[in-house]
């Protein structure tokens, strides 16, 4: 099978018949083995029916439907479980994606060998309370990523290699960040396709600013897991080291200090009338308490059932 087209969906029930007759005429006029993969993502409306309906007259059409909305990466996950062409294709419900854009998608996969083409919505009919945030968004991801060469990480149409969604988890809101976790799985070669953006024909848009702020907090997640999730110890142990050190060396500082005051009958302070003296012991509690928290979570990476689980590019003479 040439391509998998997955789609979530939630509340889009005017707009699925359309999407689907769309996707189906520009598969055949490329002569494309296809299967369209519709993931309810716990919708209110009639959007199940008319999936169902779809699916009943062209057995290329497919549905999963999830008992409630759990959020667009969930569904994508679903739908990634079961996709089965060489080329996962991606995009949203609401028609702002266009399916003219699958052959080029999928010649740049297939042809330029890319594991993963993002596309870019250089022009956008988005208010503008929407489109200056997603700027600071995809520069901040930018910057943190490494990835310079994709200027939009949240457009809903990508293309990817099936081995690159198979070796991929995408949970929480991680969706926005698939390149990412691409990259820190290994697939490298990244690509980005400018892809036109359509005005909304249908209803409304079903995420709020509160995306952005969920969505920070996942990047930093995924960069904290994947730089020292199977090697913490690296990190708050050596954080945990250097505070310890700092306040042990401020409190000898501070009793030779003393000891040298008392020598030569010098006035001076208790050392427990000092508030220096007060830093440096919180300085050792924390750096002690840091060290043990990477230690605990040393012993927990080595512990989990995943601990060696690592992407495998190709192999040579090897059974399986």
């Amino acid at each position: 099978m040439n391509i998998s087209v997955v789609i979530p969906v939630f509340n889009e029930e005017e707009s699925i018949p359309e999407l689907t007759e769309w996707i189906v005429r520009v598969m055949k006029a490329n002569a494309f083995s296809f299967e369209v993969i519709f993931v309810d993502d716990g919708s209110k409306d009639d959007s199940w029916k008319i999936i169902s309906k779809e699916s009943s007259n062209n057995s290329s059409i497919k549905g999963i439907r999830m008992r409630r909305n759990y959020g667009k990466s969930a569904a994508l996950h679903e739908g990634f479980a079961v996709a089965k062409g060489g080329v996962v294709i991606t995009m949203d419900s609401d028609l702002q994606d266009s399916p003219d854009e699958i052959p080029g998608l999928y010649k740049m996969i297939v042809e330029e060998r890319f594991d993963l083409v993002s596309g870019w919505k250089k022009k956008r009919y988005d208010p503008i309370s929407k489109t200056i945030p997603t700027k600071l968004f995809n520069w901040t991801t930018r910057k943190m990523s490494g990835i310079k060469n994709l200027h939009d990480f949240n457009c809903g149409l990508k293309a990817y290699k099936q081995e690159v969604i198979k070796n991929i988890e995408v949970y929480g809101e991680m969706h926005r960040y698939i390149p990412v976790l691409a990259k820190w799985a290994g697939f490298t070669k990244i690509g980005e396709k400018v892809v036109e953006h359509r005005a909304r024909k249908y209803g409304v848009t079903k995420f709020g600013l509160e995306r952005f702020v969920n969505g920070f907090l996942d990047l930093l997640s995924i960069t904290f897991v994947s730089r020292f999730g199977k090697r913490p110890m690296h990190l708050f142990g050596l954080l945990g080291s250097l505070m310890f050190i700092l306040g042990f060396m401020a409190a000898l500082y501070l009793g030779l200090s003393k000891l040298y005051s008392v020598y030569y009958n010098l006035p001076a302070r208790l050392i427990t009338d000092r508030p220096s003296f007060y830093l440096s012991l919180t300085c050792m509690i924390i750096g002690t308490q840091m060290f043990l928290a990477g230690f605990i979570g040393e012993m927990i990476s080595r512990s989990a059932v995943d601990r060696n689980k690592y992407v495998i590019g190709e192999k040579l003479n090897i059974e399986e």
